[in-house]
């Protein structure tokens, strides 16, 4: 009996994860990698080999210009159409200070969904009431934190609903809160893990438990209906729930709710795999158009702010991963110096990717691009279109700006330096390049476990509590 042959690796499709739907509803899909020319030797007029020769491969690069275009865009397209909208940034997307700082310095507040990332935003400068704080597992200490500098917290589930009565009850003030809802707009899969169920009434209780409290004043009804969402109808029947909700409240208590927040989920550049290449994401203004409809149609007194919590549009197609080949792999396959350890959204999308300069030869098929670890799943591309490229080519994946940061880590390998090239035309160094120490120092090791560190086993050190002939 013969064995069974390898599986053969194929890379993760659209799934209900990220959202599915229709080709049509992505009719203009954005190319992966952001333009149509065969390769990439500049990133806002600065040389890309000359970025590495300074800053070292792999090397991430972020566009100030492509940020603030985009940024720009967004708030126009909102504004034109609702006056009222307010913009907080995502700092899961991509928590660099200098990232933050610039939308910051644009008029984003900061939308947190951790400890760890409230204290990242209070360390920058960000007052309280400039804090929108999410997410499913709030520790007690960040809720107090949090509600006693005045923070928006936008309240999950039941228990931690508990959590806020109980805080707010000693406190000296009302304090502004939020409900998050999650519901089912036929476009993108349910988010049920996220707040309280719009459909069974589980939503309206909840609100009406806040309104009915006298230590909280319900400030915003919030969902985030997904990420990647290519249906801007999918917002228009949002926006209508959360009214729905709205208006419940207000029959019930006479209470208007002030504020509707529909979070984020705006396609980028990227492309998912299993999408056509020649598709288009619509256009941010026709997502504006789509949330305003519904918003106008309230008489001018009892529009709601709308607030937006918008990461992925905004950020992703202003970053750039440059890595190097470190070896030409038979039967058509790259190795090159960074790995999925640095592209957590290679699973889900299909980065574009483009040499520096001309190439060689003319391509004649397709090419696997192998990442750096030592890992039979680390495949950045299963099949990409290259020219026959040699060791220290250097090549440009694009677009990587949201996510890939924050969900990086140092597995084998170290996380490379990251720069902004400024409207200045100047690369910064946003974050250096991590060395050893930056591992090490965090950990500890018991007395009877200690080596001679410095020397290796067979050194003799003074105050080396043993040492080791190996044999």
């Amino acid at each position: 009996m013969r064995a069974p042959g390898p599986k053969i690796y194929s890379p993760p499709t659209v799934t209900g994860e990220l959202g599915r739907h229709d080709a049509v509803v992505a009719r203009n899909h954005l190319a992966s990698a952001g333009s149509s020319a065969s390769f990439c030797d500049e990133i806002d007029k600065i040389n890309v080999d000359d970025l590495i020769d300074e800053f070292g491969s792999p090397l991430f690069v972020f566009s100030e210009r492509t940020v603030l275009e985009t940024a720009r865009r967004a708030r126009r397209a909102f504004k034109k159409v609702y006056p009222n909208t307010t913009f907080g940034w995502s700092y899961k997307t991509n928590y660099l200070k200098a990232i933050c700082n610039l939308f910051h310095k644009e008029g984003w507040i900061a939308e947190v969904v951790s400890d760890f990332e409230y204290r990242k935003a209070e360390l920058a400068g960000i007052p309280g009431e400039d804090i929108i704080y999410n997410g499913p597992c709030k520790s007690r200490a960040s809720l107090e934190r949090a509600l006693g500098q005045g923070a928006l917290v936008q309240i999950d589930n039941w228990d931690e609903l508990g959590a806020v009565e109980e805080i707010t009850s000693t406190m000296d003030r009302c304090v502004n809160v939020g409900i998050r809802v999650w519901m089912d707009t036929g476009f993108a899969p349910t988010w049920a893990k996220f707040g309280f169920a719009s459909a069974n009434g589980e939503a309206a209780r909840a609100a009406l438990r806040v309104a009915a409290n006298p230590c909280l004043r319900l400030h915003t009804l919030h969902t985030h209906i997904g990420t990647y969402i290519l249906e801007p109808r999918a917002y228009a029947i949002a926006a209508q729930h959360l009214l729905a909700l709205r208006s419940a409240v207000s029959d019930k208590t006479g209470h208007l709710v002030p504020c509707v927040n529909l979070g984020g989920g705006f396609p980028s550049g990227g492309l998912l795999h299993g999408l056509p290449e020649n598709m288009k994401a619509p256009p941010i203004e026709d997502y504006a158009a789509a949330i305003a409809g519904v918003l106008n149609q309230l008489p001018r007194k009892q529009r709601p702010m709308l607030r937006l919590e918008t990461g992925r549009h905004l950020i992703d197609d202003a970053g750039y991963l440059v890595t190097s080949v470190a070896a030409v792999k038979g039967g058509g396959g790259y190795i090159v110096d960074a790995g999925v350890h640095l592209l957590y959204t290679a699973a889900w999308f299909r980065v574009g990717v483009k040499p520096t300069r001309p190439p060689r030869q003319p391509t004649t098929g397709t090419a696997k691009l192998y990442g750096c670890l030592c890992m039979n799943i680390d495949v950045i591309r299963e099949q990409v279109e290259l020219p026959p490229l040699e060791v220290n080519d250097k090549l440009v994946l694009h677009p990587v700006g949201a996510y890939n940061l924050t969900q990086s880590m140092q597995f084998i390998d170290l996380r490379p330096a990251v720069v902004l090239i400024g409207l200045d035309g100047s690369p910064h160094v946003i974050r250096r390049r991590e060395v050893l120490d930056d591992v090490e120092r965090a950990e500890q090791v018991p007395a009877h476990l200690r080596l001679c560190e410095k020397g290796g086993p067979t050194e003799m050190m003074t105050g080396c509590p043993m040492s080791f002939t190996l044999t």
